[in-house]
């Protein structure tokens, strides 16, 4: 692990199987104001090394319905970010380990939680680098060697984002053509 304190980890089935666990208390939670959940970032993308933590994109048809989805989330746990939101995707953190509280003390994964219009540019980018990863092996095998590389040399987490921008702007070029 880099002194940046982020960590690249072997790609684990294990983290499908958290989100949709976690998708189904949030389906039940939301089931009147969303369309769908979604998987998202380098943990949806099997046999990518990854930071351990989910990114889980629950998608709505307008915001109408954004102050009932926030007050439904706020009952299991979550609570806007809105100094972490910007337009097409709104933040959400956790109150506990505990969060989603789904009545059973369950300890979930670390996860990130946004909501996103269903025309959101965000959305599309998301859903974009996901579905081209999931098809090119090569480029999977590529994105994890820059981010293991960024992990360790490094000095701050806007340096290692920065670093992997090149990389995924290629890829969101090629997969939404």
């Amino acid at each position: 692990m880099a002194e940046l304190g982020i960590e690249i980890v072997q790609y684990d089935d294990r983290w499908s199987e958290e989100f949709h666990s976690i998708k189904r208390v949030l389906s039940i939670a939301l089931k009147d104001v969303i369309i769908w959940i979604e998987h998202v970032g380098s943990t949806s993308i099997p046999g990518l090394g990854a930071k351990p933590v989910l990114d889980i994109d629950i998608v709505i048809e307008s915001y109408d319905v954004f102050h009932s989805v926030i007050l439904q989330l706020e009952q299991i746990g979550y609570f806007h970010q809105k100094e972490w939101s910007f337009e097409g995707r709104e933040a959400f953190g956790r109150k506990n380990l505990l969060t989603p509280w789904d009545g059973k003390g369950t300890q979930w994964m670390a996860h990130h939680l946004y909501v996103c219009h269903k025309d959101s540019k965000e959305l599309a980018r998301h859903l974009a680098f996901r579905d081209y990863m999931r098809d090119n092996p090569q480029a999977v095998i590529e994105y994890e060697q820059i981010k293991r590389r960024l992990a360790n040399t490094v000095t701050s987490r806007d340096s290692y984002t920065e670093g992997k921008t090149e990389f995924i702007n290629r890829i969101l070029r090629k997969g939404m053509l």
